[in-house]
């Protein structure tokens, strides 16, 4: 007969592979439920557009409906939040934005989570941010946008989808560049923004082109430059800052997809693949260059790689422009 240590040591065992095991079924049977997919912004904005642009193709692919979450706020940071303390079971997966994970620590003196509370899932796209300006302000190009600036010091507004957000930064970074004073004006994400542009209340922005090349065609906002290194795929008919005249000048943001740390691999494996296969598709890519998204991809270890760099590329920039949320 079997003593009682050894029964107690098998039951312990079992107690024990229990959620391994649950963890196997979990990753070889997903997804068996709705996916929620955090939005850390407004509907309307830059990351909304992209995310409905991308969710119904992520949702035939794996056979499961998928759940916008629009959780906007401190730049992002409400959003990314509850999606680093939502339970790493492949259910919950989150947007990720540059101005949040690359900028936000360097600017907010206590950030509620860390990027180690994250795995990467995909880098999506690189995002160009477009310089824009409401038409009836008399600017055609950034040399005028400068002089105006220079003729009236603190009197030109520019919108941003909050305070610390990356194009809060660009615009900072624009200013002390340029020895130019500009107003900024803070809002609860890109659609709120771009609203704000184009009814007037404030005259410029740099924003992302998703919430405004829509407008600027219509005739209703005027793109003036974009604010990359290099000319836009999605807008190659507009110059860049730095060739405008501002030598030097370069901010891009970037964009992609997160889970909360301890997801399983096979998930995050199978998710990266069906993101990859998506934005690789030529009617995809076009949709996306259409709306100043330029597609990137690759392995979640690419993006992980990204994130970091970012985050030691901006500190300094962030302390030299000044910007700071307490």
């Amino acid at each position: 007969m079997k003593s009682r240590a050894w029964w107690r040591g098998c039951l312990a065992l079992w107690l024990a592979a229990l959620p391994l095991a649950a963890l196997a079924q979990g990753a070889t049977g997903y997804p068996s439920k709705p996916i929620r997919w955090i939005v850390p912004w407004p509907p309307g904005g830059g990351a909304d557009v992209l995310s409905r642009m991308l969710s119904p193709q992520v949702s035939e692919a794996l056979k499961q409906q998928i759940v916008i979450d629009n959780r906007g706020g401190a730049a992002g940071n409400i959003g990314a939040e509850i999606a680093a303390k939502s339970p790493p079971d492949g259910y919950t997966v989150v947007f990720a934005y540059s101005g949040t994970h690359a900028i936000n620590p360097s600017i907010y003196g206590r950030m509620p989570f860390k990027e180690r509370d994250f795995a990467p899932i995909i880098w999506l796209s690189s995002v160009p941010q477009v310089l824009v300006v409401h038409p009836s302000l008399p600017v055609r190009s950034v040399k005028d946008l400068i002089a105006l600036a220079k003729a009236k010091p603190g009197e030109l507004t520019y919108a941003s989808s909050g305070s610390g957000a990356f194009n809060h930064l660009t615009g900072a970074l624009f200013a002390t560049m340029t020895g130019t004073k500009l107003v900024h004006v803070p809002y609860k994400g890109g659609g709120p923004a771009a609203v704000a542009l184009l009814s007037g209340e404030v005259g410029l922005n740099f924003g992302e082109p998703a919430s405004m090349v829509g407008f600027v065609r219509a005739g209703k906002l005027r793109a003036v430059a974009v604010t990359s290194g290099r000319r836009s795929l999605g807008l190659p008919d507009l110059p860049t800052i730095a060739e405008s005249g501002v030598r030097g000048y370069e901010a891009t943001s970037w964009n992609g997809m997160l889970a909360p740390a301890g997801t399983p691999a096979d998930i995050i494996k199978r998710l990266n693949a069906e993101f990859n296969r998506i934005i690789a598709d030529p009617a995809m890519r076009k949709r996306m260059l259409e709306n100043g998204y330029e597609p990137v991809g690759g392995p979640p270890e690419k993006f992980g790689v990204h994130i970091r760099s970012e985050i030691a590329k901006w500190a300094p920039v962030v302390k030299a422009t000044g910007v700071r949320v307490d």
